[in-house]
């Protein structure tokens, strides 16, 4: 069997009981079956794909851009001056303490219904798994190489594009797949909290009307955008590291 071929038997298996617990349950309005889900989601598959998804992967798109270039920019500020990272480095701890769910009604009141109020509830929840592992990859570049480099008379600017940069992709990817799937929950907590659309908006005003397997139907479109977003980063991984593979 392949590497893939027992998480698919066990996902297989998860729907099958799945499937004959809610037939046996025989209460569809509250616990539907995975194929009336998938019904569903066929059944609302123009309003979802045409009116909903794009609003939400717009959301996580910008939000995720934001991130990567606050987060990054950080990172690099911290790494450079340590005064910088004595005050930042506590502060951006405790910003994770704060539940996202607390402050997105304050985003809703300062930006409105618009999609920034969405893309700042994004760009919390992922800006802090890009900033820490960035930060930890400048951090462990090898010492005997920096040394190596200083003897031979490179610049700090040469040792920073030739020696810290690629030490810290292997970790800015690491932390880029992390935040592209907090990206996709940070879109649909905004939507569910203020939207006028996005699948996060769509399943909550399915869940008013008591459709369970129209709740479930955005969901699982959110899980395939995280998915295929994730797959992107993992391409995206083996591009831009191709050198690792040849060591």
């Amino acid at each position: 069997m392949t590497s893939y071929s027992w998480s698919i038997l066990l996902v297989a298996m998860l729907l099958g009981v799945w499937e004959i617990a809610a037939r046996l349950y025989d209460k569809s309005f509250l616990f539907p079956s995975p194929s009336a889900i998938l019904i569903r989601l066929w059944e609302l598959k123009t309003e979802l794909f045409i009116h909903h998804l794009p609003p939400t992967a717009l959301t996580i798109l910008i939000g995720l851009s934001i991130s990567i270039i606050i987060g990054s920019t950080l990172a690099i500020a911290m790494y450079s001056k340590k005064p910088i990272e004595q005050a930042f480095y506590p502060i951006l701890i405790a910003s994770q303490t704060i539940p996202v769910i607390a402050l997105a009604p304050i985003f809703v009141l300062w930006f409105g219904y618009s999609i920034w109020s969405k893309v700042a509830v994004t760009v919390l929840i992922t800006f802090f798994p890009i900033t820490v592992s960035v930060f930890d990859g400048l951090r462990s570049s090898d010492k005997n190489l920096r040394e190596l480099m200083l003897t031979m008379g490179a610049s700090a600017k040469d040792i920073f594009y030739k020696l810290d940069l690629p030490s810290a992709l292997p970790s800015f990817f690491s932390g880029l797949k992390v935040a592209v799937t907090l990206s996709v929950i940070g879109a649909a907590i905004g939507e569910w909290l203020g939207a006028q659309a996005g699948l996060g908006y769509f399943s909550r005003r399915m869940m008013t009307q008591f459709d369970s397997a129209a709740v479930f139907a955005p969901i699982v479109l959110l899980s395939a955008v995280g998915i295929i977003f994730f797959l992107l980063v993992v391409v995206l991984e083996k591009y831009f590291l191709q050198w690792r593979n040849h060591q």
